[in-house]
């Protein structure tokens, strides 16, 4: 695995476990926020590098999942703005759409021939 494949995956289970964190924590606290930060760096993080991830097309093009970053990020930018403008259903809408795309993906990559398929295969 290269070092940007294990950035990519590590932010994404950081970001797995931190977002199911905040989502069951109170919210407003400055716990809240420092967490809600973390998470947003992270998942940005994930975003972003994905686009230099580009083995589902044998091509090495951008693929479909690649839209899913960008709805990432574009998920990001707007739940820091509903958060900052006082818009709470804005901010929490944006929020758990974007940690349930995460869900997915993640399961995504739990199908026959992804990376992460063949890691747990080899496993057992």
């Amino acid at each position: 695995m290269d070092a940007l494949t294990s950035v990519h995956l590590s932010a994404a289970l950081a970001a797995l476990v931190l977002g199911g964190i905040v989502l069951f924590r109170p919210k407003g606290t400055s716990v809240h926020k420092l967490m809600g930060r973390s998470w947003v760096a992270l998942m940005s993080m994930v975003a972003l590098s994905s686009f230099w991830l580009r083995g589902l097309n044998t091509d090495g093009s951008l693929s479909w999942i690649h839209i899913l970053s960008a709805i990432t990020l574009f998920s990001l930018g707007m739940a820091v703005v509903g958060i900052r403008r006082g818009n709470l259903k804005q901010h929490q809408g944006y929020m758990i759409g974007a940690y349930l795309g995460l869900v997915g993906a993640g399961i995504g990559t739990l199908f026959p021939g992804r990376m992460v398929y063949g890691f747990i295969r080899s496993l057992f």
